[in-house]
């Protein structure tokens, strides 16, 4: 895709959809650096002209790469920090200063440590008040901002509710800062940090709508996939209490900087023939088709040029004649698309395939980025492989200890000391685990015995899908290994690592964790591990033989236009798929980092595999109890 200038809000041409300016960059990171460039020049005028900068500051994961640039630019640039002063939006309640899931110890260990900020001039919502001290405290912070002069610059993100700040559904447009009750679905967005959401709080002290308004300049940032059905709403619904970010469709100077997947949903992106004259490239004229079955109710071989008239594909029609011949075309391209044989079948023609029949054997990888992803996302397809006799091989890329719950590592620890009385490892562990600390940081031996649990669940389920244990790799990345939800920089070692097994084994097919939608982000991090290695192997001589096929996780599945290859499964595949599944135990009945849904991986895999095999019947293709789907990544 193609990036959009960013601009002033003043410059914006909104198509007739969209009621809030915004713009969209191909990365996050790139968005980043530019929000930072704004909010450095501004504080740089401000310097110049002797005038103190007002900053509104979010918190969250959304703003963690504008504050490292600003960091950034503080140390090599010599951005100064001493004509700021900041206030915070929100903080949870009740909460010390000191927890690691504070606010305040979030702006500390991103920003504010730093910079040369003056201390005095940090303004966090303080979470350690007594109750009845709220009130006058929330008055009392609205009236410095106002004596101050009010905010120059206003940086949010947006929950999955619609809300800014924490201003949830039902907020008032003229609320001002107060104690309020989280929404359910912000606290489950946040039991990840909290390790459950039994440990969120159920308050906190937030400015208010009114506040944030007030504000010169806003900046909203959102990133994800998970995100873009809030900003549709937001950018192209009515107003209203139930999304309050829809609010800022009245403020004048008000920009959404979002990343492509957050921006997938809005009109111009999802059904750009809508908005206008559009180029019919080869993807674009496969989601309209899908998506015009979607509309209409018909398989592809059933739309007529009437169909495509009236939903506005004319431009379409025209391009390709007549409405008979290019369903032909766009029937036999998905049709192409469905496969049995996810290695290639070897004998048989394959032009119309989406893998190459030879080798006839080929040496395979594929890359967990948690010690289950591979039969949650892929066992019916993982079972393909290893039965049709492809030297298949299984690599985890991180350990997976956080997800394992101090409860369930207990029961492991108290069978092992009672096995071995005499170990003062087992001890030490044990006096761990029944301290009751649940919100600290994992010591080095407890992680050691968590990433045990998920390693020989991921055994058992390989060994039932017959892959030899030679053939299960466990690189435990570095940058995983800090006993917290939140990870590391990717680092040399850990592209090291990447490279030594991809090097080791010279596969003919790797397959990836494609899925940006993850929730903790250790998706994305192994994904962006594995490019970064194929990018520096990419002159090796195996290396022109290799094929990448990434899959989605437990969060989202690619669309039916969107999909290379499809391996359907036959009902009994289903129920193995689901045993393997079942072997990694520790991850059943209470998963500790589910998003934003609280089923069981098994039955979101189940859900999505057959949801998947609908599609492909509802435009009139054949007809299968379940199906997973790949897209090929072209490096």
């Amino acid at each position: 895709m193609k990036n959009i200038k960013y601009q002033p809000a003043g410059q914006f041409e909104s198509t007739r959809f969209e009621k809030i300016h915004n713009v969209e960059f191909n990365s996050h990171i790139e968005a980043s650096l530019v929000v930072a460039s704004e909010i450095a020049a501004l504080i740089r005028k401000k310097e110049t002209a002797g005038e103190t900068c007002l900053l509104g500051l979010a918190t969250g994961s959304s703003p963690i790469k504008v504050y490292d640039e600003l960091v950034r630019l503080h140390k090599k640039e010599g951005l100064s920090f001493k004509n700021v002063v900041t206030f915070n939006l929100d903080e949870y309640y009740p909460m010390e200063k000191q927890n690691f899931q504070s606010y305040y110890h979030f702006m500390h260990e991103h920003l504010f440590d730093h910079v040369d900020i003056l201390p005095e001039n940090i303004n966090i919502p303080n979470g350690e008040l007594e109750f009845d001290e709220i009130h006058q405290y929330c008055i009392d912070y609205e009236e410095k901002i106002l004596e101050m002069g009010g905010l120059d610059f206003q940086l949010l993100g947006i929950g999955r509710t619609g809300h800014i700040g924490f201003n949830e559904p039902g907020s008032h447009i003229n609320s001002g800062t107060r104690l309020i009750t989280l929404d359910h679905i912000t606290r489950v967005d946040a039991a990840d940090s909290f390790l459950g959401i039994d440990n969120v709080p159920r308050k906190a002290i937030t400015m208010g709508i009114a506040s944030v308004r007030n504000a010169r300049r806003i900046v909203l940032l959102a990133w994800g996939q998970h995100k873009a059905g809030i900003i549709k709403v937001t950018v192209e619904g009515d107003i209203t209490s139930e999304v309050p970010a829809t609010y800022l469709q009245q403020h004048e100077n008000t920009t959404f900087v979002l990343d492509y997947e957050a921006g997938s949903q809005l009109t111009r992106n999802k059904t750009p023939w809508l908005v206008g004259p559009c180029e019919w490239t080869s993807a674009l004229k496969s989601k309209a088709i899908v998506w015009l079955c979607g509309q209409t109710g018909k398989s592809i071989l059933r739309l007529t040029d009437t169909d495509y008239n009236n939903h506005g594909m004319s431009g379409l029609l025209a391009q390709e004649g007549s409405a008979y011949n290019f369903n032909i075309e766009m029937f036999n391209k998905l049709q192409h698309t469905i496969t049995g044989w996810p290695g290639g079948k070897p004998n048989a023609d394959d032009s119309k395939r989406p893998e190459r029949a030879q080798p006839a054997s080929k040496r395979v990888i594929v890359f967990s980025p948690h010690p289950d992803d591979d039969v949650i996302s892929m066992g019916g397809t993982l079972d393909r492989l290893i039965e049709q006799g492809h030297d298949v091989h299984v690599v985890y890329q991180t350990s997976g200890n956080i997800a394992v719950s101090n409860e369930e590592a207990l029961k492991f620890a108290e069978i092992a000391s009672a096995l071995d009385t005499e170990s003062d490892l087992k001890d030490e562990i044990l006096k761990e685990l029944v301290s009751g600390k649940e919100h600290q940081a994992d010591s080095t031996n407890l992680r050691r015995l968590k990433g045990l649990i998920r390693r020989s669940e991921s055994y058992a389920a390989t060994r039932y899908l017959g892959l030899k244990d030679e053939n299960a790799h466990f690189l435990n990345l570095p940058f995983y290994e800090t006993g917290k939800v939140k990870k590391n920089e990717l680092s040399e070692a850990d592209i090291e690592l990447m490279i030594g097994v991809i090097s080791k084994i010279k596969p003919h097919q790797i397959y990836a964790a494609g899925d940006l939608g993850d929730p903790h982000g250790t998706h994305k991090v192994c994904l962006e591990a594995l490019f970064e290695s194929l990018n520096r192997m990419k002159s090796e001589s195996f290396m022109k033989d290799c094929w990448v096929w990434l899959y989605r996780g437990a969060w989202h599945e690619w669309q039916l236009h969107e999909i290379d290859m499809v391996v359907p499964m036959s009902p009994d595949q289903i129920v193995k798929k689901r045993h393997a599944i079942f072997y990694h135990q520790s991850q059943k009945d209470r998963v500790m980092y589910q998003g934003d849904d609280d089923r069981e991986f098994w039955m979101r895999a189940e859900e999505r595999n057959k949801t998947t095999a609908s599609n492909y019947r509802a435009v009139g293709l054949a007809d299968y109890a379940a199906m997973e789907a790949f897209v090929r990544y072209h490096f």
